[in-house]
Order: structure tokens, then sequence, then C-alpha cells
């Protein structure tokens, strides 16, 4: 494919491969494709990039140092943020058996290596067809989220909102007037096995709407006493 053809972007997909040559044909070779590639060498790596950024798709090969693909992608189906990433596991294990554990593990798709690019391609199209409900543009009153681009705006006007901030704006705006208390984000967006104090939520939230709203700007998350917070448009209660 030629290096001058203007291409589309087709989304983020983090690579975790840990065979530096291979790591950069993929890399080369998906930004040919259109995609935007963040790459990891192993599954340790992997996870202190997903803390503070999400992408379109996963591929991740199954036998890193360390932490292997298969229990990288384990610990991705069991972070309520990252459940329902595309993940794409790369192996040379050719067994069927290994297909089956792979899928069971939580892997969306299984492909063996070497593979064509094409076929990488083919794959990575089906996985962000598949997901496509999930990088549509969410717009709540006046604020509008593209989760492709993880770029926000009120009425026009862009935001600036820290990763944590801008996952509870994402979950908040995916289920707008819903009620969620504290202990419901904290599992949400730092997952069940992270021991982070309850009051964080309410350091986050106020940050949150610092960021999304402007002078004479109606404060759309809600707080509902006793209960835990909502973005909601009606009639807001005193809060934090």
């Amino acid at each position: 494919m030629s290096g001058t053809t203007q291409v589309r972007a087709k989304g983020l997909i983090l690579v975790v491969e840990d065979d530096p040559a291979l790591l950069l044909m993929m890399r080369y070779n998906l930004e040919q494709r259109g995609y935007r590639v963040e790459s990891a060498p192993d599954a340790e790596t992997a996870l202190q990039f997903l803390e503070t950024a999400r992408p379109d798709a996963a591929v991740l090969d199954w036998m890193l140092p360390g932490l292997s693909g298969l229990d990288l992608c384990r610990r991705i189906r069991s972070n309520p943020a990252l459940r329902d990433l595309p993940v794409l596991l790369l192996t040379a294990r050719s067994g069927e058996q290994d297909a089956i554990r792979g899928l069971d593990t939580g892997a969306d798709d299984y492909l063996v290596k070497p593979c064509s690019v094409d076929t990488l391609d083919a794959r990575l199209r089906a996985l962000l067809r598949r997901h496509q409900s999930s990088y549509d543009v969410l717009s709540f009153a006046d604020i509008t989220l593209d989760p492709e681009t993880h770029r926000v705006e009120r009425a026009g006007r862009l935001l600036s909102l820290g990763p944590t901030e801008y996952r509870l704006l994402d979950l908040l705006i995916r289920n707008p007037r819903k009620v969620f208390s504290r202990e419901d984000l904290l599992r949400r967006i730092w997952g069940q096995n992270i021991h982070v104090e309850i009051r964080t939520i309410d350091v986050h939230i106020r940050r949150l709407r610092k960021a999304i709203n402007g002078p004479n700007e109606p404060d759309l998350v809600r707080t509902v006493r006793a209960a835990g917070y909502a973005l909601d448009d009606g009639p807001i209660t005193d809060g934090l």
C-alpha cells in the first residue's frame, strides 16, 4: 500500500507485543491502513496505559513476559470501565483447544500468527463494526461527547477533562438521569480490586463540575442526597 495514500482514521488500537521487530511491523502496517496505534511490550505497561486512556480495540499477544496475554484479557474483562473493549488475541498457538480457551477467557476474536495484514485489518474492522454503537457521539442537554476522539463540548465550547472526569462523564451521559451511588461509581470507574477512598468520588465530581460548567450555565451534575449523583437537567439540589 502506498505511503502517500490518504486514509481515513479508523480508530485507536492498542497492540501488546514483546517482539520489537513484529511490533514495529504491525504498527507500520496498521497506521498505513488508517489506524492510530499505541503499543506496549508487556501486560504491565498495557495496564498502565489503560488507566488513563481507552483505545477502540486491543490486540494482545498470548505469550508475553510476566503476565500473559490471556491474563491481561482477564484483567480487562474484570474492569468495569473496559469490560466492553474489543479484544483480539494474537498467538502462534494453533490448536482448537487454545482457541476455545482464548475465547472463553473473554477475547472477542482469535488469530493465529503469522497472519497477513489484510486478515488482521479485516478482523479489526469486524470488531469495530460490532461495537460501533459504543463510538456514536453521545449528547445530553448542550453537552456532546465523542468516544472515538474523546472530544467533549458544551454549547460548542471545547472542554478539557482529566482521564477520571472523562470516564465519569462517559458513564453518566450513557445513563442520563440515572442515579449512581458512590459505591457504584467506584466499582464502575476504578474496578472492584482497587482500593480508593469513598470520598475520592466527591473530589472528582467537583472537578467534573468545574470542567463542564461555565459562567451562568446550569449545573447538569445533580446531587441526590443520601443516594449519589446523576446527569440531570431538572432542578438541582444543593451539592458538593
